[in-house]
């Protein structure tokens, strides 16, 4: 970590771990809940699109281009279904080829992608004035994240602050597991176990590890305070500060979040920033649940 920047992979740490690109034969085991409906749906395997999204996942990730053989090689996957996938991700614009290399990346289409769940969601409209305000006024950095389906979390907006020593991500950056402060928020919020919390948690990435019964503490104050705080837990140095943004029907659809130093953000600086940010996310929710 350099004294000018710190560059920290995915919105609360680091990104998707390898097993998003874990064999379709164990994605076929998962499961959906159809809230209309009521009932488990079993999700069929579809080995093609399972790992189409493997691929783009892994490219994704590394950040620079890949040959069919490491692509191949880090999924487990035969050369020539590789291969095939490729040209057809290739052709569809998702993916580019290097004929010179005869390696592959993610491709323009993939933004186009991007864009349009941006623009299919208001909330990273609503919420990047406040995030501005926020690092404007505390020097951090601050995100806005959305809580997707079971737990995991993706950055939709955010703003950095002008001060020397700034942390580094990216908007599309996400995460799944229950890191950091919001990590803390989706434990308050999801209605897992106690055993399931345990699980999960046994799963995070620490720098400084808590103890188990510490950390649900700091859930329970999460859901009774309206705020978590993550300090030199999940990465030394640095304090994470998370607020709850609701919608309809009081779910956890998104957070916003702030990062700083642990030596600027003392506890009478944390509880004033967690404040003022719980009064921008009671704005925002505001507008969400009006339907805007």
């Amino acid at each position: 970590m350099t004294a000018a920047t710190a560059s920290w992979l995915g919105p609360l740490g680091r990104l998707h771990s390898p097993s998003s690109a874990m064999p379709a034969k164990k994605q076929a085991k998962t499961t959906d809940k159809s809230p209309a409906a009521g009932r488990t749906v079993r999700v069929r395997p579809v080995p093609a699109v399972s790992r189409s999204i493997a691929i783009l996942r892994l490219l994704g990730r590394v950040g620079q281009p890949l040959g069919v053989k490491a692509i191949a090689d880090e999924l487990a996957l035969v050369p020539s279904t590789c291969l095939h996938i490729l040209r057809v991700l290739v052709a569809e614009e998702l993916v580019t080829w290097d004929a010179a290399t005869k390696r592959y990346a993610l491709g323009n289409g993939m933004i186009s992608l991007a864009r349009s769940v941006l623009d299919r969601s208001g909330f990273p409209q609503l919420i990047q004035p406040a995030l501005d305000r926020l690092a404007g006024r505390f020097g951090v950095t601050a995100m806005g994240v959305e809580v997707a389906a079971k737990g995991s979390a993706v950055v939709l907006a955010l703003s950095h602050s002008n001060q020397p020593f700034r942390v580094h991500t990216d908007v599309g950056s996400r995460f799944d597991t229950l890191v950091s402060a919001t990590g803390r928020l989706i434990a308050a919020h999801g209605g897992d176990s106690a055993a399931e919390l345990r699980k999960r948690f046994a799963q995070i990435p620490w720098d400084k590890a808590p103890r188990f019964e510490a950390w649900k503490k700091e859930v329970e104050l999460a859901r009774t305070q309206g705020f978590s705080v993550d300090r030199d837990n999940f990465m030394a140095g640095l304090t994470v500060v998370a607020v709850p943004v609701f919608v309809a029907g009081g779910r956890l659809a998104y957070t916003v979040v702030v990062v700083g130093l642990s030596s600027q953000l003392t506890t009478v600086a944390t509880d004033l920033l967690a404040q003022e940010m719980m009064r921008e996310a009671r704005e925002i929710s505001g507008l969400l649940v009006e339907g805007v």
